[in-house]
């Protein structure tokens, strides 16, 4: 893909976990507009049943808004945006659904981090046999190719490679997992072969593209809604999944479309998830709901400046981008960073860069003015003991 089209070097998601940028990619605003989102994330136990956790049908969505133009939607994967019977994708814009409402899923069993079977076609739970990401990618196949001559919105929303750490041939290994947020397993081995069995599935999916006809007029993206953990390596970047440092948030972004995009380039425009909302929704030719403005931009047109900003319950975190310096806070402690020539956050500039430092603070005071505040119930679910959260210099 990133030969056919275009990469972003300083792509990010709009959280550094899953359903708040989630959240951000369907609706197009930033997350912290909706109290759903203020969980980090959405925990299964917590979050059934719940009538304020998760996003409201009544919200205008990149699938509903495309939907009402006459585009066949789809989403296939992991869903996590709140759960039945107040919530679920048919809900929201989504015409067909299969995959799991929670986060990660056992790869086999798909069961949840309760332990409940979590796999639902519609909504209605069913029962497969495979392993996920198989199973994910020959449903995504099967719906490019009866969409065939129509225009559609298909999101592929892979649990890979997110925990529990399962390849293809671990079913056996599979029985034995009872806690699938597992530290006691997984490997490097076994996180690059759930990567490369992903990969394939998404070559099947370009591949019936092919077949079907409209490859050079469809606009695919492939990104990730948080940093890598674990066993990924995010180098040069600090820090991962849960972290406002780089690690946490800056996120691979390669969009191709043969019929508009240069092939083979890459770009550092600053982009964030909620972004793509307003980039498909224009590559369309769709407006947005008047009643829910955007608050991402649309990544084809001209570049101008902006800030980015994020905000985390977990360690009081708090960041705003601006060009190449980044502001940071983390549990009361502040920080100043020149990504251009620090792309790892060890320079702390705040006392070389005073002026710079206080503007970037009082810019990032006045975001967290406008948006709502972070609820006093809001979850904050670990995967991780302190020992090996990242902290920087």
């Amino acid at each position: 893909m990133a030969a056919e089209g275009l990469r972003f070097t300083d792509g990010y998601s709009n959280s550094p976990v899953c359903s708040p940028t989630r959240f951000a990619l369907a609706t197009g605003r930033w997350q912290y507009r909706l109290r759903g989102a203020a969980d980090e994330p959405i925990a299964s136990r917590i979050g059934r049943g719940r009538p304020d956790l998760g996003l409201p049908a009544s919200h205008p969505t990149l699938a509903s808004l495309l939907r009402d133009a006459g585009y066949a939607t789809a989403l296939v994967g992991k869903w996590h945006l709140g759960f039945p019977p107040h919530f679920g994708p048919l809900k929201s814009g989504y015409q067909e659904f299969f995959g799991p409402m929670s986060g990660g899923v056992d790869y086999f069993r798909h069961c949840d981090s309760a332990g409940k079977h979590d796999l639902y076609e519609g909504e209605d739970e069913v029962h497969r046999s495979g392993y996920m990401t198989d199973l994910l990618s020959e449903r995504a196949v099967s719906f490019v190719e009866r969409r065939k001559g129509g225009p559609f919105l298909l999101s592929l929303h892979y649990t890979a490679p997110h925990w529990p750490w399962e390849t293809r041939d671990d079913a056996e290994e599979s029985a034995r997992i009872s806690n699938i947020a597992h530290l006691d397993g997984g490997s490097v081995q076994t996180y690059l072969a759930m990567i490369r069995q992903m990969d394939e599935g998404i070559g099947r999916v370009l591949g019936a593209l092919d077949e079907t006809g409209p490859r050079e007029n469809t606009f695919v993206v492939f990104t990730s809604d948080n940093g890598g953990e674990r066993f990924s390596d995010n180098w040069p970047l600090v820090g991962g999944k849960m972290d406002l440092l780089e690690g946490g948030i800056r996120v691979p972004y390669i969009a191709r479309w043969p019929a508009r995009l240069p092939k083979g380039r890459t770009t550092a425009q600053l982009a964030i998830t909620m972004d793509w909302t307003a980039t498909f929704l224009s590559a369309a030719g769709v407006d947005p709901h008047p009643d829910y403005p955007l608050d991402g931009i649309d990544l084809l047109k001209e570049e101008k400046p902006r800030n980015l900003y994020w905000r985390m319950k977990f360690r009081e975190q708090k960041a705003v981008r601006s060009g190449s310096w980044k502001y940071l806070a983390i549990e009361g402690n502040e920080f100043l960073y020149d990504l251009s020539r620090d792309p790892r956050e060890r320079a702390n500039m705040r006392r070389r860069e005073p002026a710079r430092f206080e503007k970037l603070k009082s810019e990032y005071a006045a975001w967290e003015e406008a948006i709502p505040p972070i609820p006093a119930d809001a979850n904050v679910s670990l995967v991780y003991g302190p020992a090996e959260m990242a902290k920087p210099s």
